[in-house]
């Protein structure tokens, strides 16, 4: 029995303490997006937490590919993270040619935080409800078009759900960015558009656009009093996230570690508002669960891309 302790204490002496270095999160989008502040939130809480710098290191570009594919080459050691996405579920979904796979290349370690979307319309539209909306399209078959920020951008397979779920004709009408397709929803040259809450909120309390419902499968607190498009269309969900992934193969010791902060930091009533403020709701869960999420998003996202016929760069 001497022996074993023995044995024991020389194996738990040999683990190396952790962290030692700085550690650094990719964001595999621009900087001030979404997943680049959510990064620098995280970032600090792990910082103060192990006195240890947390930088956050944008990679944009081609869908976020470029930063994915460094964030999975990355030596599984703890040091490196990457912010995952709704968008990552889509590229695995509809991009063939990839050097990486969401779910074999990366370890999941927590879902931090989920954001729906809105649904908003133009006031001119004869709709001021979810329900009144479908019936509309259903008799105007082809005549009413719809903005995104892009093939294959979430806004746009939004509107695709929707469109095969209702068994609605809308047009699509890709832009660079959902800010443009929002501008000419005002300006009423489209009838509707799918936004992120932040990107919108204003124009909706200045009465130049109308909500008519919220993508989440349940009300949000983020605007209470918004039906869910749910409640209309039975089943319908989808919505914005953010997750905090390693490469594949990072000890599980790691990834506990790493979670248990993480968790820890999203029941902070301080950074909970902080989250709010960007339209997203805290979550923290354990990394099995970001596991099945993510594999299921995956699958979701590539059904969606098969219904609507988004290609890359259409």
């Amino acid at each position: 029995m001497m022996i074993y302790c023995a044995s024991s204490v020389t194996v738990l002496a040999a683990v190396p303490p952790y962290p030692t270095k700085p550690i650094r999160i990719i964001a595999t989008t621009t900087p001030g997006s979404g997943p680049d502040i959510i990064a620098r939130l995280i970032g600090q809480k792990l910082t103060d937490a192990w006195s240890q710098a947390v930088v956050v290191e944008p990679r944009p570009g081609a869908s976020g590919m470029i930063g994915a594919e460094i964030a999975a080459r990355a030596s599984p050691d703890g040091y490196t993270f990457m912010i995952s996405t709704s968008q990552h579920a889509i590229v695995n979904a509809m991009y063939e040619k990839r050097t990486y796979d969401l779910i074999r290349d990366f370890s999941p370690i927590s879902l931090m935080a989920s954001t729906p979307f809105i649904l908003v319309a133009h006031p001119s539209v004869a709709a001021s409800s979810v329900k009144e909306l479908v019936a509309l399209a259903r008799s105007k078959p082809g005549q009413i078009k719809y903005g995104s920020g892009g093939s294959g951008s979430p806004p746009h397979l939004s509107a695709e759900i929707f469109k095969s779920m209702t068994g609605t004709d809308i047009l699509h009408v890709p832009y660079k960015g959902v800010t443009p397709a929002l501008n000419d929803t005002v300006a009423g040259h489209l009838q509707m558009t799918f936004s992120v809450i932040p990107a919108c909120i204003a124009l909706v309390k200045a009465g130049k656009v109308k909500a008519l419902g919220v993508t989440s499968a349940q009300r949000t607190a983020l605007v209470p009093d918004l039906p869910t498009l749910a409640e209309s269309v039975p089943g319908y969900e989808f919505i914005g996230w953010y997750g905090l992934v390693a490469p594949a193969k990072t000890p599980s010791a790691l990834i506990s570690k790493v979670n248990g902060e993480v968790v820890k930091a999203l029941k902070i009533p301080e950074f909970q508002e902080r989250l709010s403020a960007l339209g997203a709701e805290p979550i923290g869960s354990s990394a099995q669960e970001l596991d099945a999420f993510t594999r299921a998003q995956v699958e979701k996202m590539r059904k969606a891309v098969k219904e609507s016929g988004a290609r890359p760069d259409a």
